[in-house]
């Protein structure tokens, strides 16, 4: 399949709903809103979102009404981004080929936003519109998974252990504990949901969580080697900011030529997790090819 094709088309989907869900700049929070639009809209590959809508329709379920969750996962992974940008985590001043939001709007209001729409997440995941098709329980373990997959043992907790990581000599099983916690769980957690939505079976919810955790170790992987390969204009953020704040990394442990190999490992391994899957779930084999093979 064209995977680039489809991205463009769900990237689009995913961008109407967002415009549809988001809050308007108006009122007496408009500065306040804006500042979360502003990084929300500031662009992406919306690959989250994307994935729990494959991870659905590779069950045969109708997507249209996961698009809130959809939306939600999107509100999340923005929120982390703005908060890892901030002087006090990565100090990073550019983001998506623009400046980040407190370059734009100060430290405060770059906080708040990112609290903004990390609470507003939740509003989405409880929508009404979300439980069409869905039961109340059902509901609630997505909201759960999710809950879990950026707390303070996912996605949070990765990003804790990676700033303590900095400078230090950690060994690789670290390493690949912070990638599986501050990159790795809110993509398998987005794969989840749709699995959780389409009503999978426990095989198939196993496979699909098997699928997530080895798009995810892929997805960071391939970041590490892009911050070393890629260029700023590329990547749309500083590269070689791994370097300079001596982080760890996969290409610093094993090497460029061994990283990639590594990273194609994971992406097979992904592909081959969705094996009892029919046609229906080869957006998301494409997905998982596409992630290795992506230049930003």
């Amino acid at each position: 399949m064209d995977v680039k094709k489809y991205l463009t088309q769900q990237c689009a989907v995913v961008e109407q709903a967002l415009a549809r869900y988001m809050l308007p700049e108006e009122g007496v929070l408009a500065n306040h809103i804006q500042a979360m639009r502003y990084s929300l809209f500031a662009g992406g590959k919306r690959i989250r979102p994307i994935l729990a809508l494959a991870a659905a329709e590779a069950l045969h379920a109708a997507t249209a009404p996961l698009l809130p969750v959809a939306c939600a996962l999107e509100c999340i992974h923005t929120y982390s981004l703005i908060h890892d940008d901030l002087p006090a985590m990565d100090d990073d001043d550019l983001r998506r080929g623009k400046p980040t939001c407190h370059v734009v709007f100060g430290e405060a209001a770059a906080i708040l936003a990112g609290d903004g729409l990390l609470s507003f997440a939740f509003e989405l995941l409880s929508h009404p519109d979300a439980l069409q098709g869905i039961s109340p329980q059902a509901q609630l373990t997505m909201i759960n998974t999710i809950a879990k997959a950026i707390g303070p043992v996912g996605m949070v907790g990765g990003q804790s252990l990676d700033l303590a990581a900095e400078g230090q000599a950690i060994d690789f099983e670290h390493l690949r504990l912070i990638h599986g916690y501050k990159t790795g769980a809110l993509i398998t957690a987005s794969v989840q949901a749709g699995a959780i939505f389409g009503k999978g079976d426990e095989n198939q919810f196993a496979a699909l969580s098997r699928y997530g955790a080895q798009i995810g170790l892929a997805f960071q992987i391939v970041d590490d080697l892009l911050d070393v390969e890629g260029t700023t204009a590329d990547l749309g953020k500083t590269a070689g900011a791994d370097a300079q704040r001596n982080k760890a990394t996969y290409p610093a442990f094993f090497g460029v030529a061994k990283t990639k190999v590594m990273a194609k490992e994971a992406v097979d391994a992904a592909v081959t997790a969705l094996e009892i899957f029919d046609a229906k779930a080869e957006p998301l084999r494409a997905i998982a090819r596409y992630i290795y093979e992506r230049n930003n």
